[in-house]
């Protein structure tokens, strides 16, 4: 008789916490164990990034764009392949291609630096002269000296425009953002409305994020009002210098205008909360229970097969997720049911959810699929939905309140006797 096979999950983009079994492979168990390395180098970095991305958009909020620059910084080509969720775009071609993620992005530095100026552009001399001409008079509008702007750099947006003129958005700050930057952006971008065209914005990659973004916001306010074009004040300003979570926070308490951050979020690392996935550890085999101690108790595995239940409460939220054992009688909507934190005998409360969700799904068995796997939009949508549904404090970037994970009682008192059948007892003599 063939031995049956079974590979269940928690549906990707749902919100899961330590000890809850993200993923459930029972079968033979030379094949299992021949499993866990590869399921363990799929899961774990991609959980990761997916886990650092989604704190990424809780500290950046709802409004901003969130854009993913870790091409040259990931983990190999592959791992350059697994764009965060919660972002709104990606720098990857290859990924946008492959997923449909929107593709983002500007020039490099390199573009700006390799021009000299601005009998470097063959073309578009009736471009060239317009913005010469808007060079002239926004000298004094926003005070910078035209003989000392950049004029490689004026000649590189030049190019840049006439290339992209539907997407015109320019790093700037090569040189000086303040004297250079700024003043050739604007130039460049009062020219391409005067040809019909409306420029996105610009890029900041280096100095004080916080103070260059409030005098860039209120130059572009400055120029909407002066030639009565509203559409400027609305510019984009991305901000793309070693951005990570601590630096959005510490943006927020000091203000900026900042709209948009391009992340380079694969070289970052999710140190506040463990990333998802982790381990790989053995249950139950040919029907019995085992567990694994260790002197560290968070290392200590609930034994047997498990079926785990979000209960959510009458707000929405969710209150606790619970673990059972495979067979008993699940959580009802309406009906009172005790959960026991699994370690520490007087953390126990008696839940009464008004919705019960069952977190796992069986996705293959015996060589067949069994769900139709979902796009990456859908995927993004899901974990934006599965985030709302977790309490703000569960959120919150510093100290925030554990979520509880819980096992049923039957479950917990059939833990304990099997954690003292397997532990040696000492001796004192």
């Amino acid at each position: 008789m063939a031995l049956s096979s079974q590979f269940s999950q928690i549906d990707e983009g749902t919100i899961v916490f330590p000890k809850v079994p993200l993923i459930i492979v029972s079968g033979p168990l030379p094949v299992v164990q021949l499993m866990e390395t590869p399921l363990l180098n799929l899961v774990n970095y991609a959980s990761l990034v997916a886990t650092n991305g989604m704190r990424f958009r809780l500290a950046a909020g709802p409004e901003k764009v969130l854009l993913e620059f870790g091409l040259r910084r990931a983990q190999g080509p592959d791992g350059a392949l697994s764009p965060p969720l919660g972002f709104d775009g990606t720098s990857n071609v290859l990924a946008g291609k492959l997923y449909g993620i929107p593709v983002s992005g500007t020039h490099a530095h390199a573009y700006v630096t390799s021009f000299t100026g601005l009998n470097e552009i063959p073309t578009g001399r009736d471009f060239v002269s317009s913005c010469l001409k808007w060079q002239k008079q926004l000298s004094s509008v926003l005070g910078f000296l035209s003989d000392q702007v950049n004029e490689g750099e004026l000649a590189a947006f030049i190019s840049y425009a006439m290339a992209f003129p539907s997407t015109f958005l320019a790093l700037i700050d090569t040189y000086d953002v303040i004297r250079s930057g700024l003043p050739n952006f604007c130039t460049v971008a009062l020219a391409l409305n005067e040809f019909g065209y409306s420029p996105r914005g610009i890029r900041l990659d280096s100095g004080d994020l916080s103070y260059q973004s409030m005098i860039i916001q209120r130059s572009f306010t400055s120029l909407a009002a002066a030639y009565n074009l509203p559409f400027f004040e609305k510019l984009s300003i991305v901000a793309s210098n070693d951005i990570n979570e601590d630096t959005i926070h510490s943006l927020n308490q000091q203000g900026h205008a900042i709209n948009s951050f391009g992340i380079g979020t694969h070289l970052v690392t999710c140190q506040k909360q463990p990333a998802l996935g982790g381990v790989f550890k053995l249950v139950e085999i040919n029907g019995k229970a085992r567990i694994k101690l260790s002197e560290d108790v968070e290392k200590v595995t609930i034994p047997g097969r498990k079926t785990a239940y979000r209960l959510i409460g009458a707000d929405g939220n969710a209150l606790v997720d619970l673990m059972t054992q495979t067979g008993e009688t699940p959580p009802k909507v309406g009906e009172r049911v005790l959960c026991r934190n699994p370690f520490q005998e007087s953390k126990r409360a008696y839940v009464i959810p008004a919705k019960v969700e069952k977190l796992h799904r069986v996705y293959w068995e015996n060589g067949q699929l069994q769900q139709n796997l979902p796009v990456l939009k859908d995927l993004r949508t899901k974990a934006m939905n599965s985030l709302h549904t977790i309490r703000q404090d569960h959120k919150r970037a510093l100290n925030p309140t554990p979520y509880k994970v819980a096992v049923s009682a039957s479950l917990y008192t059939f833990m304990h006797d099997l954690w003292l059948e397997s532990a040696p007892i000492g001796e004192l003599s």
